[in-house]
């Protein structure tokens, strides 16, 4: 994504009119050891997006923001009308920053752009560095799991097919400008420019331990939990608002834990043969 060239070359080829942008260099915990790969894929490479969009005359613009925005934000469901300017990773600050850019395009040149902060993502061909997938893996092979902030953690963990749902019904709601936008009291969730923000997650936290004991069930084996304490640049809780995309996309996910775990084990047993 950041080979302008490359870019440029694929609008070019297909000349498209909506364009949904999910790539870039995702994890926290990887911010730490090599920023620049985030300031390369995160920022180039979603200037490059922006300015493709820009001079294709692109209907509308739809791109993976995060969860990770909210930061060191305590008040909870987390809403994309509070203000996020306390990222506590560089991965949080460059997907916070995607969303800033997102807004200057939609200023400027009218482009209509919508960003949704996905919420703890998992399911079939997930990342391999994900929990879910190391929990799996590590749990068929008898090997310890790492178990951060003592298992205290909770999410909106959000199956993966729900998420693609959401992806392809926020492409089909073009963004559009808020009539009722008050620049004197900003709404940061919308604009008077064709710009939206919206969470996309379960909206039903569970705690990780509970996380854990799914996967158990659904390998019937149990783990060996290696507990630690909670990584630099992670949050504790991170529950999301999910009414906006609710009343204007018209879709909430709602894949339960047990549904969507087993599906994924399922997967991973198939395509790894264990």
């Amino acid at each position: 994504m950041h080979d302008q060239q490359a870019v440029d070359r694929v609008f070019a080829e297909f000349s498209p009119q909506r364009v949904v942008n999910l790539a870039a260099q995702a994890g926290v915990r990887y911010s730490l050891e090599n920023p620049r790969a985030y300031v390369e894929s995160n920022l180039v490479g979603f200037i490059n997006i922006l300015e493709a969009c820009r001079h294709g005359g692109i209907e509308h613009l739809v791109y993976a923001s995060s969860s990770s925005v909210y930061g060191a934000n305590r008040k909870l469901p987390f809403s994309v009308r509070d203000a996020v300017d306390h990222p506590v990773s560089l991965y949080a600050a460059t997907k916070k920053s995607n969303e800033l850019m997102a807004h200057t395009y939609s200023h400027l040149f009218k482009l209509p752009t919508t960003g949704l902060r996905f919420f703890t993502v998992y399911g079939p061909w997930g990342r391999p560095d994900m929990a879910l997938f190391l929990f799996t893996r590590n749990i068929l092979e008898g090997k310890p799991i790492d178990v951060f902030n003592n298992g205290h953690h909770k999410r909106d963990f959000t199956f993966v097919g729900d998420i693609a749902e959401g992806v392809v019904r926020a492409t089909e709601r073009i963004a559009q400008p808020d009539p009722k936008w008050n620049s004197a009291a900003p709404d940061p969730a919308s604009s008077s420019a064709p710009f939206r923000l919206y969470n996309i997650g379960n909206h039903e936290p569970v705690q990780l331990m509970r996380y854990i004991e799914v996967i158990e069930e659904c390998l019937g084996r149990k783990a060996t939990k290696n507990f630690l304490p909670m990584q630099d640049g992670d949050v504790t809780e991170a529950i999301a608002d999910v009414g906006d995309f609710k009343d204007i996309v018209g879709f909430v996910p709602d894949t339960p834990i047990e549904v969507g775990i087993e599906r994924f084990v399922r997967w991973f047993k198939e395509y790894y043969q264990k």
